[in-house]
C-alpha cells in the first residue's frame, strides 16, 4: 500500500519527536580497552508509521577506509502513561539487546536488561550496555557504554555528535 505523506504522530511518541529524522556523525569515536581506537562515520534514522513506537536504523563506516563497520536496527517502545521506554536492537554481529530506561525532556538514558547472542558468537561476550542520547542545540549526542566478559564494569565504547541531514 502506497503512503500519502507522513502519518500522524502517535501521542505516545510526541515527547521524543525531537529525535525523528536522519542524522549524521562524521567524527565518531570507537574506543575500548581491548581494541584499537577507530574513527567512524555514522548515519542514524529515527522514523515512525503512526504507531506507538519509533523505528531506529543505523549504519557506520570506518572514517579512513570508508568500509562498513556496524549496522543496527530496532525500535523504541513506550510504557503507556510513563516516561519509561525500551530500546530494542539487533546488530549485524549477531547480538540483540533490550535496553530500558527513561526520557526527560530532550534526553534519554537506557541500560540493558537482556542481551542475546548467536550460539557461535565470538568472545568476548557483551554482557551489559548503556546508551545515552540527548539534543544539544541542533546536535544529537550519543554515548554508548559496554561491558564484556573480558572487561568489567561498563566503560565508554562509542561517542558521536550528529547533525540532522
Amino acid at each position: 500500500m502506497a503512503s500519502q505523506g507522513a502519518p500522524p504522530l502517535h501521542d505516545m511518541i510526541k515527547p521524543l519527536q525531537w529525535l525523528l529524522g536522519k542524522w549524521r556523525a562524521d567524527d565518531g569515536a570507537c574506543i575500548y580497552p581491548t581494541m584499537k581506537d577507530v574513527g567512524y562515520i555514522d548515519e542514524v534514522e529515527f522514523s515512525h508509521v503512526g504507531q506507538p513506537n519509533i523505528h531506529y536504523n543505523s549504519i557506520s563506516w570506518h572514517a579512513e577506509k570508508k568500509v562498513p563497520l556496524h549496522r543496527e536496527t530496532g525500535f523504541i517502545r513506550f510504557k503507556p502513561g510513563t516516561n519509561h521506554l525500551a530500546f530494542i536492537s539487533a546488530f549485524n554481529n549477531g547480538v540483540t539487546c533490550i535496553e530500558e530506561g527513561e526520557y526527560q525532556g530532550q534526553q534519554l538514558d537506557v541500560s540493558s536488561n537482556h542481551i542475546g547472542r548467536l550460539s557461535w558468537g565470538k568472545e568476548p561476550q557483551v554482557v551489559g550496555t548503556r546508551r545515552t542520547l540527548h539534543l544539544d542545540g541542533d546536535s544529537l549526542e550519543m554515548v554508548m557504554y559496554m561491558e564484556t566478559s573480558a572487561t568489567k564494569p561498563l566503560v565508554e565504547h562509542l561517542r558521536a555528535k550528529y547533525r540532522k541531514i
